[in-house]
């Protein structure tokens, strides 16, 4: 059954005529009397008894009204609770990101977003490998790498450096650097060789204002960037680590402002079949909403 021609006798039924059904449908009421015609060819049956003064169902067609009227009303009803989901901010929401932003920086600020859509069941994956959004393994990424897959939306977030950190129980024991040359006699915390970097030469400060011939080695290698920070925050040593946990390193001082190490950019991504949830554009415009915060 042809559900364009259903549309237009279930119109017909209700406007009682040809004409008031074109009106309502901006069809020419030859068009809605052909559709309808098509329709009862279609069934074999007459729907409408014609007279002069508009058009009266017949039995067959009462019987095909009631069963088009409740299908339609049925089909109203799920486009308008489609349609109210969409526009509210509520339901599961699976995000996922690096262990060192969504511990230092993202899951601290959660409680600001959950007070403000409490209705949305949060979880977070922190992972340093990819899930795979396009299989569903989580709503939103926010990656610290452009995303490889091409069917996936992505917005850029922030450009980052890292800045060199230290703890000042660390600073009291071994003092300031005053000069990328005073790192020489400093203990440098680096990233360990099967690390899995956001961006090329994260060992920079082995090499930054190093006075020729004087090779600088690790005090401790670490393979993860939360790893390298917990570290620091102890004492170990200082550390290049990225600029988002700045205003977030609690205890920790930003020493020799002046040096900035390998940039790298952070994105928000998730699938194209989400591009119109609600819940996803609310958690981006609070995300967006803190980084213009922090300045970053």
């Amino acid at each position: 059954m042809d559900w364009d021609k259903l549309r237009v006798f279930h119109t017909v039924a209700e406007a009682g005529s040809f004409t008031h059904a074109g009106e309502i449908l901006n069809l020419s009421q030859s068009a809605v009397s052909r559709q309808v015609g098509g329709l009862e060819e279609s069934l074999d049956a007459p729907l409408f008894h014609r007279h002069a003064r508009g058009l009266i169902l017949t039995e067959l067609g009462e019987e095909l009204y009631q069963t088009a009227h409740e299908v339609f009303t049925k089909l109203t009803r799920a486009e308008a609770r489609i349609r109210e989901v969409k526009n509210r901010s509520q339901g599961p929401l699976r995000v996922t990101t690096t262990v060192a932003f969504g511990s230092v920086w993202l899951t601290p600020r959660m409680k600001d977003f959950l007070a403000l859509y409490p209705d949305i069941e949060l979880s977070m994956v922190l992972a340093d490998t990819d899930l795979d959004l396009s299989m569903r393994e989580a709503d939103v990424a926010i990656r610290m790498a452009p995303p490889r897959q091409p069917d996936l939306v992505q917005k850029k977030l922030m450009t980052l450096h890292h800045r060199v950190f230290a703890a000042p129980e660390y600073l009291k024991r071994h003092g300031l650097p005053k000069s990328a040359e005073d790192l020489d006699r400093h203990r440098i915390i680096v990233y360990g060789e099967d690390a899995a970097p956001s961006a090329s030469n994260l060992n920079w400060l082995l090499e930054a204002g190093a006075t020729p011939g004087c090779k600088r080695s690790a005090v401790l290698r670490v393979n993860s960037i939360y790893g390298i920070f917990r570290a620091v925050q102890s004492g170990v040593g200082l550390a290049g680590l990225p600029e988002y946990m700045s205003p977030e390193t609690g205890n920790l001082v930003e020493v020799l402002p002046e040096l900035r190490g390998p940039s790298f950019s952070a994105y928000f991504v998730y699938p194209e079949e989400l591009r119109h949830s609600k819940r996803i554009a609310v958690f981006r415009d609070f995300i967006v909403g803190e980084i213009e915060k922090d300045g970053l």
